[in-house]
């Protein structure tokens, strides 16, 4: 039990987006408004939860912040292989976006190191918040990323502008079982 607590309380290495949205992005945006976007594995359990949470942010954000969710798509698996239950759980919510990332190119555009991190651009293209939007692995509920990112929105600042990021490694093809699965 001790171990497993352990883990969900362990956050993962945290990666350090670009101040200024990649001007090489593929990554789509909605003039005049902030872009919030999830680099996530399309099969890391730990990411349900912070899809979970952007349901939640992005009704509380309705029609104030777009977002995106990039799923990568590692070099070497299957066509499609990025399209899972995460993929069609993050596109029906409102105001968001899904597209893969073959060979993971978005991902180190904004260098993103777990699943999970989450980015706040405003609408001129600055970072506003990076973390994550879960306070545990793999647990939804209230917590300081979520929070900020609304508040970064709806008033214009945040006590916090960096969280942790509870989620698997990307890039890291040690952590794939032989079918893409993360172990």
């Amino acid at each position: 039990m001790y171990v497993m607590l352990k883990y969900a309380d362990t956050p993962a290495e945290t990666g350090a987006p670009p101040v200024v949205w990649p001007a090489e992005s593929r990554i789509p945006r909605k003039s005049g408004l902030p872009t919030v976007v999830v680099v996530a594995h399309p099969r890391c359990s730990c990411t349900r939860a912070t899809i979970s949470e952007l349901a939640m942010l992005m009704t509380r954000l309705h029609n104030r912040a777009t977002a995106v969710v990039v799923l990568e798509h590692p070099h070497g698996t299957p066509e499609h292989w990025e399209e899972t239950d995460l993929w069609r759980s993050a596109a029906e919510i409102p105001g968001v976006t899904v597209m893969g990332d073959p060979d993971e190119v978005e991902a180190d555009r904004f260098r993103a190191q777990a699943s999970g991190q989450t980015m706040l651009y405003n609408a001129d293209g600055r970072l506003l918040f990076s973390g994550g939007i879960t306070a545990s692995r793999g647990h939804a509920g209230d917590n300081a990323g979520r929070d900020s990112i609304i508040s970064l929105v709806t008033d214009g600042g945040a006590e916090q502008t960096k969280t942790l990021v509870f989620g698997c490694a990307l890039h890291n093809p040690a952590s794939l079982s032989s079918n893409g699965e993360k172990r």
